[in-house]
């Protein structure tokens, strides 16, 4: 067995003081995460509402990106982080190429976890269950709603596949702007034939909050047959 690296960041003593006034976010270091706060149905909804509104106007970068973790088809695991484009009590909801590696994966495991990492609060929320597409009418909507650019570079690229060098890859969104009226043009860019959402119906969620000395709070909810059971996991 080969020793360790040297750690010159010093990694093993690195440590942040969760449960700060100046970093416990919007509950104060008084208001500890309770199973109590997890009401309704489904019952973390309501919970998971809160904190995305609060991460916006604590002004976290993309705090709606979320690490999406699939299985492929040899039983591998992957994670990447995705932008959530929409929830509701059906399940959370992200856009992708049905071809890209998350979509292969999926397409052999429709199963997937979801973190939202808002560290700068304190706070991580994780979800996981099975995985459906979305109907063809949703991604149409949100397809429109994307800008001119974000469309034509997801028809133009082969999502996940190899390609010679960046000048390839610039042509081939320079092609499709081309056939399509031009990157200020006003013609329609049609929807990806291989590209649409994805909803993950939680059957799985867990809210983390950071407390001091590592003694922190977690709360779950999980799906049974007859209904939610709400609980506190130990540290």
């Amino acid at each position: 067995m080969e020793p360790p690296r040297e750690d010159p960041l010093n990694l093993a003593a690195m440590r942040v003081g969760y449960g700060s006034p100046a970093t416990a976010g919007a509950d104060g270091v008084a208001a500890h995460l309770d199973p109590a706060w997890l009401t309704g149905d489904p019952p973390w909804l309501g919970l998971f509402d809160r904190w995305l509104a609060e991460a916006v106007a604590a002004q976290i970068p993309e705090p709606n990106a979320m690490v999406v973790g699939t299985v492929d088809a040899d039983g591998r695991p992957a994670t990447r982080t995705v932008l959530c484009k929409g929830y509701s009590a059906a399940g959370i909801c992200f856009f992708t190429g049905y071809e890209s590696a998350k979509g292969r994966a999926l397409a052999a495991h429709p199963v997937a976890s979801l973190t939202f990492p808002w560290i700068a609060l304190e706070r991580q929320v994780h979800f996981h269950g099975p995985v459906t597409t979305v109907a063809p009418e949703a991604t149409a909507a949100y397809w429109d709603s994307r800008p001119r650019g974000s469309q034509i570079s997801a028809y133009a690229s082969a999502q996940s596949r190899p390609i010679a060098d960046r000048a390839a890859l610039e042509a081939q969104v320079a092609a499709v702007a081309d056939r399509f009226g031009g990157i200020d043009g006003d013609e329609p860019i049609p929807v990806p034939p291989n590209w649409g959402g994805y909803l993950v119906d939680v059957e799985y969620a867990e809210f983390w909050q950071g407390r001091a000395d590592r003694l922190h709070n977690r709360v779950r909810a999980v799906r049974t047959d007859s209904g939610w059971d709400v609980e506190r996991l130990q540290p």
